[in-house]
């Protein structure tokens, strides 16, 4: 999940970035070789500077030879450890490659189909409307076409106590706006469902088991972690940042044990390169066949359209989705590859069959785009593109964005909250329990001059909020990746009916209504 800073960019900002990408043209190296031995250093610790990224590893595999695998930076600001290539990041998103090949070798093995309807291994499965119920299949869970919105649901699931059980549950309450497998929505519950399908199917090993013992162990990829709690108690750990609130700060590891398939894995790029090689390689790590080619190829299969329109920044005319991995054509060659973002770390997978060419990307700053800009270089550097310095491109894009987007929007709110006007209620009669069918209850308490939002489905999760007028107050959320947003109460003849609020667009970008009880 990207930032929400990066996913505010205009078309004014997309046009910039097509005129700097021209004025960026150099006579900079362009045979891969080169690039990797005369700049990549150079090239990598510039990105670092420009985007305020702390540490960043980076492995290359060419051919089944690992040309690349290195770490640069420190793994937190102010110490002296450095990342190196055993350092750990969390993956988030690209977990989902994962999911979506056990789920392929149930499939090659006939333990299911992927056409399968999910009714059958979950019967009480349901989505809003019975048709999309009746019909949904396990392939359909891994596809984001669901007929939601990105990441709808997630802000009542995100960072929850929810089990995978209650998630799934959910799910029947979230109304899809979009029409059913044909609109992409990115979905993360969808493959928290398909993750609950594999116990049904191996009469009950968990998602987590069936990966370790099928993919992770087959593949040599002992410092893998399925568990972000497991993760996050190693020693080799790259420390989370983020300034997308602010100046460069650390922030709070994401826990997804409780969403699992769709993102709670960490690795580093040594076994990264394990996984590369099995993906170029057919499925096959070391002359021996993990897994079949005809199930590892189902994952590459383009089930969802995501774009079918000609890039303006890159040589790229489609953009199809699989099962957990995107695909594209770049310069002619076929291009797989998903990003991982969770807060305070985002990263980048990517294999090219075609050229023999893997490579990984995993850094820890979430508001940056270098670790796209790195990406695309090095597709550059292998596949033919004349060079362009994408780092370059990128951050005039981004800043372009910032500046059609106008300055902060809670500095607004803040400016609100500073005039103090009165309220026209006292603070006792906002004071009680409030519900929403798909998130649950929360409470509302009086806190001095403040009033107090208590999420109890989020431990340790609390809003405070401060008057600014109408019937609205500024939302400051304890954990500050949910963010600082207005919410507004209804009152009608003088009582409290309901509070509306939202988390950050990188959570969840609709707003819920909680009826006062």
């Amino acid at each position: 999940m990207p930032s929400p800073t990066l996913r505010r960019l205009t078309a004014a900002a997309l046009l910039l970035g097509v005129a700097s990408a021209a004025q960026a043209q150099t006579t900079a190296p362009t045979t891969p070789n080169r690039f990797l031995t005369d700049s990549l250093d150079s090239y990598v610790q510039r990105g670092m500077r420009l985007w305020n990224i702390p540490g960043l590893a980076v492995v290359v595999v060419k051919d089944g030879q690992t040309l690349v695998q290195k770490g640069y930076g420190v793994r937190e600001v102010g110490r002296p450890a450095l990342v190196d290539d055993q350092t750990l990041f969390m993956i988030a998103s690209n977990t989902k490659l994962f999911t979506g090949t056990a789920l392929a070798k149930l499939d090659g093995e006939h333990q299911l189909s992927l056409d399968d309807r999910v009714t059958k291994y979950l019967p009480d499965f349901r989505l809003y409307d019975s048709t999309s119920t009746r019909l949904v299949t396990v392939r359909d869970l891994l596809s984001h076409h669901l007929g939601f919105k990105t990441f709808q649901g997630d802000f009542t699931f995100f960072k929850s106590n929810l089990e995978r059980a209650d998630i799934v549950r959910r799910m029947r309450l979230m109304q899809p706006t979009r029409e059913f497998r044909k609109d992409y929505g990115y979905c993360n519950s969808g493959f928290v469902a398909a993750g609950e399908v594999i116990p049904a199917v191996t009469g009950g090993k968990s998602w987590e088991d069936y990966v370790r013992q099928n993919l992770l162990q087959p593949l040599g990829m002992k410092s893998t972690f399925v568990s972000s709690l497991e993760f996050a108690k190693q020693p080799n750990i790259a420390t989370a940042y983020s300034n997308t609130f602010g100046p460069l700060a650390k922030v709070q590891f994401d826990n997804w044990d409780n969403m699992g398939p769709c993102a709670s894995m960490a690795s580093n790029v040594s076994d990264l390169s394990h996984w590369l090689r099995f993906q170029l390689d057919s499925g096959r790590y070391e002359g021996r066949q993990v897994l079949p080619w005809a199930a590892l190829r189902k994952t590459r299969d383009a089930n969802t359209i995501i774009s079918s329109r000609k890039s303006p920044l890159f040589p790229t005319h489609f953009v199809t989705y699989g099962l957990g991995v995107e695909s594209a054509d770049y310069n002619g060659r076929q291009v797989y590859w998903h990003t991982g973002g969770a807060s305070g770390q985002v990263s980048n997978v990517c294999f090219v069959p075609e050229a023999g060419l893997g490579l990984a990307v995993l850094t820890n700053n979430d508001n940056q785009s270098f670790f796209e800009a790195l990406r695309y270089q090095l597709l550059d550097a292998y596949l033919g593109v004349p060079y362009i310095d994408r780092s370059a491109q990128l951050l005039a894009r981004r800043r372009a964005g910032e500046l059609a987007a106008g300055p902060d929007p809670t500095l607004a709110l803040a400016a609100r909250v500073a005039k103090k006007a009165k309220n026209p209620l006292p603070l006792k009669a906002y004071v009680g329990e409030f519900d929403n069918p798909l998130f649950g209850r929360i409470q509302v308490t009086q806190k001095g001059k403040q009033l107090l939002v208590t999420l109890p489905t989020h431990p340790g999760l609390t809003a405070t909020l401060d008057y600014m007028d109408g019937q609205e107050f500024r939302a400051t959320y304890s954990d500050l990746v949910f963010g600082v947003l207005p919410a507004k109460f209804e009152v009608e003849n003088g009582r409290v009916k309901s509070l509306e609020m939202r988390a950050n667009d990188y959570v969840e970008a609709d707003s819920y209504v909680f009826g006062k009880l």
